[in-house]
């Protein structure tokens, strides 16, 4: 299929966003178990407070590990609810821990963290909208463009050493 018979990103993403709604709530009940499962090699559960109404909700996110550091592209609406710096209750392997959330807005530092998460999970592409350009890279205007439109990765640092221990096992 050539670039052009694609369907566009954007009817792409009003199609998936329903499809998500539905996947995720027995993601969220198996992600919210007390022991590992194997969704839990790519997914986490957020447990996070919505800044406008004030309800919690549980959100599964995908993560790549980097070191000590996870990294997830925060393309979704639930990045919004995240305050920086502030500790977030996580569900990781089956395992409580406190992560804190920073969100990487330089289109420079994006371009090269996708660039880092795709060679580590070259399935991350399908759920980022940018494309590539001739050089295997992120397209700058368009990733630039994506940024301003909020596009974000969200990198969490464990706020402890217990939280530490558990993402490096």
């Amino acid at each position: 299929m050539t670039e052009d018979a694609r369907p566009p990103r954007t009817l792409l993403v009003h199609v998936m966003r329903p499809i998500f709604r539905v996947i995720n709530v027995p993601m969220r009940l198996i992600l919210a178990l007390p022991f590992s499962t194997p969704l839990g090699r790519r997914l986490m559960l957020v447990y996070l407070t919505g800044r406008k109404t004030g309800r919690p909700y549980r959100q599964p996110i995908s993560y790549i590990r980097d070191g000590e550091t996870l990294l997830t592209s925060g393309g979704g609406r639930w990045k919004l609810n995240l305050v920086e710096g502030e500790p977030t209750h996580v569900r990781f392997r089956g395992r409580d821990i406190s992560l804190l959330p920073e969100l990487v807005h330089d289109p420079t530092a994006v371009g090269q963290l996708l660039g880092l998460m795709s060679a580590k999970y070259p399935m991350i592409s399908r759920f980022v909208p940018i494309p590539r350009d001739a050089d295997g890279g992120y397209d700058r205007d368009r990733l630039e463009l994506a940024v301003q439109h909020g596009f974000r990765i969200v990198r969490w640092t464990p706020e402890n050493a217990a939280a530490r221990e558990t993402i490096t096992r």
